[in-house]
């Protein structure tokens, strides 16, 4: 997780530093899109900066001797079922050692169980246990009411335009 961080911080730094300095060397660009721009930058930032936090406090509601990396192995393995240790690392862009490390942690919690994968017996796979759902889904319900404490007052227009605007960002990335 600590490489995805640098990455997240890297972006908003190209956002947020180097972004106004493009700004100025763009000839069609108007004072008044460059300062629309840098607020973006910063509700960005201020969004990411958010989710982190969000993110982190439901890795500590989910099990607080984990580490947040464990939280997120268990969130993959919450919507795949299950996943061999090599597949969770291809998914979280994770050291095979660091995934292998947090599934021993959350077996020996009881929150993950493994079995041999019956397609390839040299294998392990790995699932949830009824314990470890239970805590996955009471993360996901802090994860929704911090979320919705933020739209709760929305109306139904603004809520749409909001979804379009993020859809069509994200369309383009």
């Amino acid at each position: 997780m600590q490489r995805r961080h640098l990455v997240d911080m890297y972006q908003l730094y190209i956002l947020v530093a180097i972004c106004p300095l493009k700004f100025k060397r763009d000839p069609g660009m108007t004072e008044r899109r460059a300062k629309h721009l840098r607020e973006l930058g910063v509700e960005l930032t201020a969004l990411l900066v958010a989710s982190r936090a969000v993110t982190a406090a439901s890795a500590e509601r989910f099990h607080p001797q984990l580490q947040p990396a464990a939280y997120q192995i268990a969130m993959t393995l919450s919507v795949r079922g299950s996943a061999k240790g090599s597949q969770l690392a291809e998914l979280l862009d994770m050291d095979k050692s660091a995934v292998s490390r947090l599934l021993k942690s959350l077996c020996d919690l009881g929150l993950v169980q493994s079995g041999i994968d019956v397609d390839d017996r040299r294998s392990m796979i790995y699932r949830l246990t009824e314990e470890g759902r239970t805590r996955v889904e009471a993360s996901i319900a802090d994860k929704a009411d911090a979320f919705y404490s933020r739209i709760k007052e929305w109306s139904d227009s603004e809520l749409s335009q909001f979804a379009g605007l993020l859809r069509k960002f994200n369309l383009n990335g």
